[in-house]
């Protein structure tokens, strides 16, 4: 038995998680969880990086003793850290304003179907590549001599270790797709120093023993493992497959949507349909699209003043509504911002030339149908472009404890529905972390069978 925490953080919370594992079962239990708010200063959205800090040093302090700790976190964002080591302000958020319009001004420096041929990385103005060209000639980027994504400055901060993990390192659109290893010559075309560039580091290695001021701090003498530190990269090992003809969506915020593959994907085709060639596990390529996720309905319920509580009353009442009758482009860029979304869903609803939901349940109705679909477009394209077949869909994170989305899903994508692991991520991560620990000879379908022996899922047929 190997008992170990996960440190698992959102967009909107994070969480400290206990995951006990004997090499047959996973038991998971939450220690912490804390809120992730941004905060805008001088006109620029930030993470509050240091609130998180002390959030997971909290959280550690709460544990047993743990044979390991392990870190994972969205993409894209990253730290600018001094020649000394210290950090540069707090990480900007990816939902800031200062990559708006750039992706065209970087695509005259450097053609579309270059970057895409080199990093096989689906083109989102909030990809690292977008925000490090957005802060050339600011004093902090001339200041700066590394560049670490928000685990990797976790884990700095934790052990001292520089480094960056591989499957988080492939979502900032600067790794070659093919190699796995930095694409310096796209930093120089530019205009960026490619010593920003910590080493790579793969999912699974020892980062090292915490610094004695944190072990102190967090009552704990432990080490820190590399997890597959990309949110998604962790959920997809907890994928209950039985075989590989699934296709996976992590929902939450977001919701990522695509197949395993053993090689990247990089056609002109897939530039063209925006699918991502990101770094999974074990060699693995995760060959998803992002649609925007539940994203619109949280913040719907932020305008409304309402909580996380009042949902299943609001899914019920949608429930009643037909179904599929106002179905929007869930992925315009509108929606990206924070700001008034339902007065946005009613206006696109207008555009589109649908019927406009008058009340809330209406507007639920029509986000979670035009997700579904959004899940059944990116489903399509995944098997058309990969040639994978698919017989089943996982849906894996909070999403799956939303009946109406996975029934809306299963419905429009004519496929069985598989519902859960609520807590992929989490179960990702103490997985790698149990397999560095116990047994490295385990496969991803040793772990996926623990993951089917552990936890529950439920089925829905489409209808």
């Amino acid at each position: 038995m190997v008992t170990v925490a996960a440190v698992d953080l959102g967009a909107s919370s994070g969480r400290v998680m206990l995951g006990a594992v004997d090499g047959q079962r996973i038991t998971l239990t939450e220690l912490a969880r804390f809120a992730n708010d941004p905060v805008q200063v001088g006109g620029t959205l930030h993470w509050d990086i240091l609130v998180l800090w002390r959030s997971i040093v909290d959280g550690l302090r709460s544990a047993p003793p743990l044979a390991s700790v392990g870190i994972d976190s969205w993409g894209v964002d990253y730290g600018l850290l001094d020649a000394d080591g210290v950090l540069l302000g707090n990480p900007v958020h990816y939902r800031d304003a200062r990559t708006d319009g750039l992706v065209e001004r970087v695509f005259g420096e450097l053609p579309v179907e270059d970057l895409y041929g080199r990093t096989g990385i689906q083109i989102m103005q909030i990809n690292t590549v977008f925000q490090l060209a957005a802060a050339r000639g600011s004093a902090q980027l001339a200041t700066a001599r590394t560049a670490l994504l928000i685990p990797d400055l976790l884990t700095y901060w934790l052990t001292g270790d520089i480094g960056a993990e591989l499957t988080n390192a492939s979502t900032t659109a600067l790794l070659d797709a093919r190699s796995g290893t930095w694409d310096t010559g796209l930093m120089t075309a530019l205009k960026l120093d490619p010593g920003l560039l910590p080493p790579l580091r793969a999912p699974g290695t020892v980062a090292g023993p915490l610094r004695a001021t944190v072990a102190e701090a967090a009552g704990q003498s432990t080490v820190v493992t590399r997890v597959a530190s990309h949110d998604t990269a962790s959920a997809v090992v907890a994928v209950p497959a039985e075989h590989e003809r699934f296709a996976y969506i992590s929902c939450g915020t977001w919701s990522l949507v695509g197949v395993e593959l053993p090689a990247p994907v990089l056609t002109e085709d897939g530039r063209a349909a925006n699918f991502t060639n990101e770094r999974g596990v074990d060699g693995t390529i995760r060959y998803l699209r992002n649609v925007m996720g539940l994203w619109p309905l949280q913040e719907c319920l932020r305008v409304w003043g309402l909580s996380s509580a009042d949902l299943p009353a609001l899914l019920a009442a949608a429930g009643q509504r037909p179904a599929f009758t106002s179905v929007i482009d869930i992925d315009d860029p509108v929606f990206l911002p924070p700001g008034d979304m339902p007065t946005r869903v009613i206006e696109a609803c207008r555009r589109a030339g649908v019927p406009v939901p008058t009340d809330h349940a209406g507007i639920v109705r029509c986000i979670v149908d035009s997700l579904a679909v959004g899940h059944r477009v990116a489903i399509a394209d995944a098997t058309r472009l990969s040639g994978r077949t698919v017989e089943v869909v996982h849906l894996i994170g909070g999403g799956s404890h939303n009946d109406l989305l996975c029934q809306a899903t299963a419905d429009a994508c004519g496929l069985p529905v598989v519902a859960g692991p609520a807590e992929a991520t989490a179960i990702g991560n103490v997985l790698i972390q149990a397999r560095t620990t116990l047994d490295s000879s385990y496969g991803l379908g040793d772990l996926r069978a623990m993951v089917r022996a552990s936890f529950p899922t439920r089925t829905f047929q489409p209808r």
